[in-house]
């Protein structure tokens, strides 16, 4: 059972990008709908990144001492001042492992 969800959402995941992005297809979007599509991404981040930085085990983190909202606070930072998103990943993460084990443990 678990190898057909695996194969299934695979095929439709596959299916879905084949058909945005292969350029000899005749599937036109309208300009309304690629703009829309723009902010799907922001979203998913969001709703992916949003519970990991403000809750744990017990509920609420505490907000001052947070090592997952200061991260992500220097993250944005960052990507807003340094254009090239290696960089600002990698020192996003080094920031955040500085803090979650030597700052604030």
């Amino acid at each position: 059972m678990i190898w057909l969800v695996i194969f299934t959402t695979a095929l439709v995941v596959f299916i879905n990008r084949y058909l945005f992005l292969e350029p000899g297809l005749p599937i036109k979007l309208s300009p309304t709908i690629k703009k829309l599509l723009g902010f799907s991404i922001p979203a998913i981040l969001t709703a992916i990144c949003g519970p990991i930085i403000f809750l744990d085990d017990h509920g609420f983190r505490a907000l001052p001492l947070n090592p997952y909202f200061i991260g992500a606070v220097i993250s944005v930072l960052l990507a807003l001042f340094i254009r090239n998103t290696l960089v600002s990943v990698i020192l996003s993460l080094l920031i955040f492992m500085l803090l979650k084990q030597v700052i604030l443990p």
